[in-house]
């Protein structure tokens, strides 16, 4: 499972890249037809790995709770981030990824609970679930990069 948390963490690298550029007010802007902004997006991506890997094994997450509250899957930007918070995003937009690799060698998901996505998937271990991951993080890239061109017009 190791390259799949490789390629995980490609994917995370690529989507920071890919916004690098970009001002606090590109990354806050919620363009005409959308219902979240970039930021949004990368902070969902961090709630989200939390929820899937962590929650479902019956773990503490890595972030704090109420950050976790603000970006969970299901919810919608209601905040405006300011630069701290951005900065915060983009760093831990990595090393969550790297935080998950130790535990991930550490084998502290062996407890995972068996759940069904919206999608209709079973994810029944923690290789299943980075697969989905996987798939979501792919989902959101696709957003981001829709996003980006309309805030860069």
């Amino acid at each position: 499972m190791q390259t799949a948390i490789e390629r995980y963490k490609k994917i995370r690298i690529y989507i920071l890249d890919s916004i690098k550029d970009l001002s606090d007010e590109q990354l806050n802007k919620i363009p005409a037809g959308f219902t979240n902004n970039i930021i949004w997006n990368m902070a969902h991506l961090i709630a989200t790995q939390q929820a899937i890997c962590y929650k479902r094994a019956g773990l503490d997450i890595t972030i704090e709770e109420s950050f976790f509250d603000l970006f969970k899957p299901g919810s919608k930007p209601d905040i405006i981030f300011d630069a701290n918070t951005i900065n915060y995003v983009k760093e831990y937009f990595i090393t969550s990824i790297d935080i998950f690799e130790k535990d991930y060698n550490q084998n502290k998901f062996e407890n995972y609970t068996t759940w069904i996505s919206r999608a209709g998937v079973e994810i029944t271990n923690i290789d299943v679930a980075i697969g989905f991951i996987l798939y979501h993080e792919g989902l959101h890239e696709g957003i981001i990069g829709a996003l980006k061109k309309f805030v860069t017009a």
